[in-house]
């Protein structure tokens, strides 16, 4: 009896984990205020009141009360599955965080490569999506998203690699919970030097892997209708939403624990880590918003030779300092 007690309340942990902290509820929560900040201080720089930071609750919540309408050359099963699969895969993300110094809920030696894997997931579930709707502009879309993807792996894989080189020094350290404790004792990674190219990199790769300006060219509303999720209503639309706003949490939180250790304050970590965190969120996402305000859409060659070139080479440079112990 004891012993099923025991795996009962495990069972009960890992469900709490997943739905609750660190994972879905607290990701999606962080998210939509994320996106309504975004929004909210892009209209006030362009001289617009804009929206209230909640209005992405708003829209989520109304788009879940739509009607689905599936297209009729659609393939239902897959045209409803691939948004869910992409949250699902954003929130077993935030498992392997230790945010703001709390220990991760999962976690392991390789848990940077695991959080790679992960993060293709959702731009692959748009992808499927987008094809099982059977729309031409999804297509279009479809085939600029594969680009960015193609675009930003590179730079974001020699930006992992600099991290895991700095931490482990004689060897490469994958594990996020090693890499916070480091910090911890070291200092943050951003207060290296040698790491400050490779930071600059990875701010440069949230927004196309968010989708947001001047890298949303597999949507872009004004040209292709919104690309993969033109045929996309209620529920279905409302969960892909979701997953662009999660991942913006997601990529914000993965900076704070590579490059700040997840704010790690050690014994202090619940209300100066919490703080912390949340101002560091805050700042982050106003970068990509200066960015997304002063920036036009790219074509999607020279989104391509913009990642390939100046974000790989910020990254290698880092790469090579960190090589060679600098």
């Amino acid at each position: 009896m004891p012993d099923i007690l025991a795996r009962l309340v495990e069972i009960l942990l890992v469900a709490l984990h997943v739905l609750i902290f660190p994972g879905l509820l607290f990701a999606a929560v962080g998210g939509l205020l994320l996106a309504g900040i975004d929004r909210k201080v892009l209209a006030r720089m362009q001289r617009r009141i804009g929206p209230p930071i909640v209005q992405p609750f708003y829209d989520f919540f109304k788009l879940m009360g739509k009607e689905t309408i599936i297209p009729a050359a659609a393939r239902p099963g897959i045209y409803k599955a691939a948004p869910v699969i992409g949250l699902v895969s954003l929130s077993l993300m935030m498992l392997f965080f230790p945010i703001f110094g709390h220990k991760a809920a999962f976690g392991g030696v390789a848990d940077l490569i695991v959080i790679l894997y992960l993060l293709t997931i959702p731009a692959v579930a748009l992808i499927i999506g987008g094809s099982a709707s059977g729309s031409p502009f999804a297509g279009v879309g479809i085939s600029r998203e594969m680009v960015v993807m193609l675009g930003y792996e590179l730079p974001l894989v020699m930006v992992l690699l600099t991290v895991a080189k700095k931490v482990g020094g004689g060897s490469l350290v994958f594990s996020l919970q090693s890499i916070s404790e480091w910090q911890l004792e070291s200092g943050c990674l951003l207060f290296h030097w040698s790491m400050i190219p490779a930071a600059l990199a990875f701010l440069l790769i949230i927004p196309a892997e968010v989708g947001t300006q001047p890298f949303d060219v597999a949507e872009a509303e004004t040209e292709i209708c919104e690309g993969p999720l033109i045929e996309y209503s209620g529920a279905p639309l409302a969960i892909f939403k979701l997953n662009t706003a999660v991942k913006m949490f997601v990529m914000t939180a993965l900076f704070q624990v590579l490059f700040l250790g997840g704010i790690n304050l050690g014994e202090y970590w619940l209300l100066g880590g919490a703080l912390l965190f949340v101002i560091s969120a805050v700042l982050t996402i106003l970068c990509m918003t200066f960015i997304h305000a002063f920036t036009a859409r790219l074509k999607i060659e020279h989104l391509f030779k913009f990642y390939w070139t100046v974000v790989a080479g910020l990254a290698l440079v880092s790469l090579v300092l960190v090589w060679f112990g600098l």
